[in-house]
């Protein structure tokens, strides 16, 4: 009789996957939002025209994740993500020379090419190859990484800034993405079959072998995906609950700040809201392993609207409550959105249908981050931009109970 090997190498692609994602998605979001004060002091730029740079990053990131998608598809996750890597590094090191407002919009093009060669899709991408069964595990353990970096990163640029100021500081820290690359080179695999194995470690010859083949390549095809309703709700829910997060993350320093709270406070903001983002993750991605996952993915929605719900009610008596639930129900959600596009359309065309996903809420998340800093300048508070988040979000909740099972038959939008 066949014997599964006693450890999984699919376990060690997730590992690789969560270092990845911790240094991209901190050092584009929450670890760079911590220089937002020095520089705006510096330079003396409104808030909405310095955060452009959000839109720009998450536009054209999206507009590139197709391209990417396809390139991974084709050719494999590994050349892409040594590119993302140099592209980040390159980003950070040019920070630190920055004189005019068009020096920023250029790096934040660089940072689009990292985030869509080194980030979420390419990751999610390569670890559903490794699992079926575990994949909502999986998934949630690799997008720990992106919650644990914006939980840690933060605090530590600000202890660098107040020792070596914020120039200096990006110098250091573009070292970083370069310890990489050898992980890239040596360690990360593309299939189970380099490692003799199928998704979740079944062996070549196990009788239920081409099942497991089938998941590894089954699965719509692009165009049977673009007619597909569920793809256009999950779009749209993406696109909406991407705007809510990405704003109130890149703005919860300055809004804390803006509130009395001292720059290791606000730091500490950030900390908590990725921090129950990362134990979400977890938790709801072990959860739709053994549940239903429309239903938790309608729970993860709801406590994320909760959250701001009660955040609009009272920004200032109740932002640490509406924190928690942001942070539990956007953590869960974000593994949900990768775990139920992979149960429902298949890996046959994951990397092109993951990345025409990405256009729409890449460009919600660019907008959040940019007219949430507009609409500050205007009306001098936060109240309005919080608002408008939370319609955004109830929408989302709402688009929730609309996804349908997953199914072999393609459903017309």
């Amino acid at each position: 009789m066949p014997t599964k090997p006693k450890f999984f190498y699919g376990w060690i692609i997730v590992l690789s996957s969560f270092v990845i994602l911790f240094i991209s998605q901190a050092y584009t979001l929450g670890g760079l939002s911590v220089f937002d004060k020095e520089i705006l002091r510096e330079f003396g730029w409104t808030v909405g025209d310095y955060k452009l740079k959000g839109l720009i990053t998450f536009l054209f990131a999206g507009l590139l994740a197709p391209f990417m998608g396809a390139l991974a598809d084709k050719h494999g996750v590994r050349p892409l993500m040594i590119v993302g890597t140099f592209l980040l590094a390159m980003g950070y090191f040019m920070y630190s020379k920055i004189a005019t407002l068009t020096n920023v919009y250029i790096i934040h093009i660089l940072f689009a090419g990292a985030l869509a060669s080194a980030g979420l899709v390419v990751n999610v991408m390569l670890v559903s190859r490794w699992f079926n069964k575990r994949r909502g595990t999986a998934l949630g353990l690799i997008l720990m990484g992106t919650s644990l970096g914006n939980m840690i990163v933060p605090k530590i640029n600000v202890q660098l800034i107040s020792i070596f100021q914020w120039r200096p500081s990006f110098i250091y820290l573009a070292i970083v993405p370069l310890i990489l690359i050898p992980v890239i080179l040596f360690i990360i695999k593309e299939y189970p079959s380099d490692m003799g194995v199928k998704p979740d470690g079944a062996t070549e010859d196990e009788p239920d072998a081409s099942s497991a083949e089938h998941i590894e390549k089954g699965g719509m095809d692009y165009s049977e995906a673009m007619k597909n309703r569920n793809f256009w709700e999950l779009t749209i829910i993406a696109m909406c609950t991407f705007y809510a997060i990405l704003a109130l993350a890149d703005h919860m320093f300055l809004f804390m700040l803006g509130q009395g709270h001292t720059a290791q406070k606000a730091a500490s903001g950030l900390s908590v809201l990725f921090g129950l983002a990362l134990v979400g993750k977890l938790f709801f991605g072990f959860l739709s392993d053994h549940m239903n996952k429309r239903q938790v993915f309608n729970i993860n929605i709801g406590t994320m609207f909760a959250g701001m719900v009660v955040l609009v009610i009272d920004p200032q008596t109740l932002l640490w409550p509406a924190v928690v639930l942001i942070g539990l129900g956007w953590g869960g959600l974000y593994t949900l959105l990768q775990i139920l596009t992979a149960h429902i359309f298949g890996m046959k065309a994951f990397g092109k249908i993951m990345g025409t996903m990405s256009i729409l809420d890449a460009f919600g998340g660019g907008m959040g981050m940019w007219l949430t800093g507009v609409l500050y300048d205007k009306t001098g508070s936060y109240t309005l931009p919080f608002n408008v988040i939370a319609v955004l979000v109830g929408i989302a909740f709402v688009l929730s109970f609309l996804v349908k099972k997953s199914s072999n038959q393609t459903q017309t939008a």
